[in-house]
């Protein structure tokens, strides 16, 4: 009997937006956010703008890596350029974002436009994603 194995060499899929989170350390409150590639997004005196990411495709293990633009804009005072480079979901300490007051990293690299990939728990649609407790739907469940 002839084994043939055939090397198939994986493509990654390029992203139209990303999904981020930001800890604002003074507060203690972490936001999720997500941008389109090439939209500008604000997060406390920060100014995000992702450039390009990719995803591996679902053959592989899974990986988001994200290109960033990360400016500090303080009030009254110059723009600081903080980051320019590339984030990995799996390993946000790799390549980090060192600030004072914030920390960024990714959570995926969406393939639709944005909102589309976001889980449920975290569209603005439906921001405490609560099911319906209801007598009558607890009644429907068990039928």
């Amino acid at each position: 009997m002839l084994l043939c194995l055939l090397a198939v060499e994986s493509v990654a899929i390029e992203g139209k937006a990303v999904v981020l989170q930001g800890l604002d350390k003074v507060t203690a409150r972490v936001s999720t956010f997500e941008a389109a590639i090439g939209d500008t997004v604000r997060f406390g005196s920060l100014q995000i703008v992702p450039r390009a990411c990719d995803r591996t495709p679902p053959e592989e293990p899974p990986e988001s890596t994200v290109y960033l633009d990360i400016t500090d804009l303080r009030p009254g005072g110059a723009p600081v350029d903080l980051f320019h480079g590339w984030m990995f979901a799996s390993s946000p300490a790799l390549n980090a974002l060192e600030h004072p007051v914030y920390d960024v990293w990714v959570i995926d690299c969406s393939t639709d436009d944005v909102d589309s990939d976001l889980p449920e728990s975290l569209k603005s649609a439906n921001p405490d994603n609560s099911p319906d407790n209801s007598p009558d739907s607890a009644s429907d469940r068990r039928e």
